[in-house]
């Protein structure tokens, strides 16, 4: 090494630490826990106007979709999908009876999706979702776009059973 790299050097600045891998920011192929059950991420859909992302995760055959919001902390909800049909996005009701169990709407919002890897809708567009929960804190998600419906059930993740295990 010469002299003027050496000098270069001892006037340089350090390299700035890497920022620690967080649950918003994992893409393709970076591996997580939930609820000790090891997931690689597929898939990545951000909705525009939300601080959140839903994350296609896949454990062997098993396909999951985790819901990450940060709003005064990181709120976690980890779905399955289920089969169920709804003719309209416009006759979406308040409250849906499934198998014996009532939801309740809590939350409906719209904007673009921005997604990446296989997700149910395989391009951007307008997206409509809605969030219901039932009295016994059960989920279901209902989202429309491009004319198709989707709907899973889920549940509540606490954070302390979530955790990035490797990111790209």
């Amino acid at each position: 090494m010469g002299l003027w790299k050496r000098i270069g050097n001892l006037f340089s600045k350090p390299e700035a630490p890497k920022a620690p891998a967080s649950m918003l920011t994992l893409s393709l192929g970076d591996i997580c826990e939930v609820s000790l059950v090891t997931y690689e991420v597929t898939g990545r859909t951000k909705t525009s106007g939300r601080n959140a992302v839903v994350l296609t995760l896949r454990d062997g055959s098993r396909i999951a979709y985790l819901y990450i919001e940060e709003r005064e902390e990181l709120q976690y909800r980890l779905y399955h999908p289920i089969d169920g049909r709804l003719d309209s996005p416009s006759e979406v009701p308040a409250t849906l009876e499934l198998d014996d169990r009532t939801f309740y709407l809590e939350e409906e919002y719209e904007g673009y999706a921005a997604v990446t890897g296989q997700t149910p809708y395989m391009n951007g567009g307008e997206q409509h979702v809605w969030q219901y929960q039932s009295d016994d804190s059960r989920l279901l998600r209902v989202e429309w776009q491009n004319g198709r419906f989707m709907l899973y059930e889920g549940e509540s993740v606490l954070s302390a059973d979530v955790r990035v295990i490797r990111a790209s």
